[in-house]
């Protein structure tokens, strides 16, 4: 049976540690505490004083001042990782964790969870080749020494890798090592921290050139496991739940969070506000429970991006030059359907295509599988396709050897649209209105993510009016647009007024249109 020997890096409220480690080694597991020496003595004083009799607590042999992105935070955890290997020798797995991180699920779970999978799971993503830095500094944290902190000493920190980079003083880094960057919050297995404090014994250079490294909790360790650990060994993950917000802060957690956080697949939560103590209270119990099921829907990541982004309109960028310089061309009419629900659209399209020989495509800005002729690599992404859109219409355009041609797009793609506008081609619009049940928003959200098969009813009542509101959000701005030649072709309509709509739009008979909205289930879900 795994027993857990936690490594708990804090620096503030003594009362909050104490409960945080009753919590943790009520059910047998370990935690090894540094406490940052920047706080006051009397803070640390009260939580050994408090812990003294917990055979199951140990300190870190020495504590030292600790700042964000130095070296120090690394230092701090080696003591306390060297502390508990000695401690704790039942230990067989050793997890990092601050003090505002909470267990998600119980000791049981967690231990039938680890014995059941023998890997160390801790990030760990090629430094130079993966996006995970987003912003700022990347191949400098490494080539250049930082003897500085950027939060404390701004003007020297930048000042000092200036200087380095005028007088082309890169470093090389040690050659038998493939930098790896990830999360600081990694669980990792007995053999391979007594594996990665051996080769520090014996590899002082390491220890030197990640001392002066910026940020070296996101990339020593993720470093060293993968040079020391067989691949298929190490699962690249974090077993502690957090999110970032689009300014990389940390999402913090509260009291209406307690389903949603149980419901990942996770182990910890990271942030847990100070604030929440009832959710505090609530997770501190669960942690000791028994026969405690979960459901994992782990819909967490992909509901908090969706409701953060309500509200935010307005064009990703100006638009490129290759898009202002470029035409479908003045003779050229493109005409766009666009309808949430994409199967009503490509049934559409479909009887669009068999009745007026039109070329037809369908959601080809919004699905990758979207079938496209061979134009050269332009059609072979996402990205491509959205980046390079007008020259694509065009070659598509002169594919097809055709004037008129009909795309599907979503309605949430306004700024699309609006650029074909702008073009000097003519563009027309079909807005199709579907009716919206509570059971087809919640599959749509089962099938984008926001929900899973576990999760329950009561969070779906509550999260199906943000998306139905969504959806008419689209709409309405797809009206507020004053879009020329921008037709509505409702399911609520009368037959009469949808054929009209579609003739308008395609510029095609009564009897072309009756045909292609006699399409059997047009609208069915």
């Amino acid at each position: 049976m795994a027993k857990i020997a936690y490594i708990l890096l804090c620096h503030k409220d003594p009362e909050a540690v104490i409960q945080q480690a009753s919590q943790l080694t009520t059910v047998g597991d370990y935690i090894s505490i540094h406490f940052d020496a920047r706080a006051p003595k009397s803070d640390y004083d009260q939580i050994r004083q408090a812990l003294a009799e917990n055979p199951n607590v140990a300190f870190a042999r020495k504590r030292i001042k600790c700042g964000w992105g130095e070296w120090s935070l690394v230092q701090a955890t080696l003591h306390a990782l060297e502390t508990a290997v000695t401690a704790f020798p039942r230990a067989t797995h050793f997890y990092m964790v601050s003090g505002d991180c909470m267990a998600i699920k119980t000791a049981e779970y967690a231990h039938q969870f680890l014995d059941q999978r023998d890997q160390d799971f801790i990030e760990s993503f090629d430094f130079f080749d993966s996006n995970w830095i987003k912003t700022g500094m990347k191949e400098d944290r490494l080539i250049y020494r930082h003897f500085f902190n950027e939060r404390k000493h701004k003007a020297l920190f930048y000042a000092s890798a200036d200087l380095q980079r005028k007088l082309g003083l890169k470093r090389k880094i040690p050659a038998d090592l493939q930098v790896q960057i990830g999360s600081q919050w990694w669980c990792l297995r007995r053999r391979t921290v007594e594996r990665l404090l051996a080769f520090l014994k014996t590899r002082k250079d390491v220890i030197r050139f990640f001392r002066t490294t910026w940020i070296p909790d996101e990339t020593f360790f993720q470093t060293l496991v993968r040079h020391l650990v067989p691949e298929h060994e190490i699962e690249t993950r974090t077993l502690t739940f957090l999110m970032f917000s689009d300014y990389g802060m940390p999402i913090t957690f509260y009291n209406d969070h307690y389903d949603l956080l149980l419901r990942q697949d996770f182990l910890f939560a990271r942030k847990i506000s100070p604030e929440a103590q009832e959710l505090k209270l609530r997770l501190g119990k669960l942690y000791a429970a028994k026969d405690v099921s979960f459901s994992i829907s782990n819909e967490g990541r992909n509901l908090q991006k969706f409701l953060t982004e309500r509200g935010r309109v307005g064009r990703r960028f100006s638009p490129r030059f290759w898009e202002t310089e470029s035409t479908l061309g003045r003779e050229r009419e493109l005409m766009i359907i666009t309808c949430k629900k994409w199967h009503v659209a490509k049934r559409l399209l479909e009887s669009v295509r068999q009745v007026t020989n039109l070329p037809c495509l369908e959601y080809l800005f919004n699905e990758e599988g979207t079938p496209l002729p061979d134009l050269g690599g332009i059609q072979a992404s996402l990205g491509k396709r959205t980046r390079h859109r007008r020259a694509l219409m065009r070659m598509l355009f002169e594919y097809y050897d055709s004037d008129r041609m009909v795309v599907c797009m979503d309605p949430a793609s306004l700024d699309l649209i609006q650029d074909f506008y702008s073009d000097r081609s003519r563009t027309r619009l079909l807005q199709v209105e579907c009716i919206f049940s509570d059971s087809y928003l919640a599959g749509h959200a089962r099938r984008v993510g926001l929900a899973g098969e576990a999760t329950s009813q009561q969070s779906l009542d509550r999260l199906l009016p943000t998306i139905r509101n969504d959806i008419l959000f689209e709409s309405d701005r797809l009206r507020d647009a004053n879009l020329d030649h921008h037709m509505i072709l409702r399911q609520t309509n009368e037959p009469a007024v949808n054929l009209e709509k579609l003739q308008n739009f395609l510029s095609i008979s009564p009897e072309q249109a009756d045909r292609i909205l006699q399409t059997d289930h047009l609208f069915a879900d």
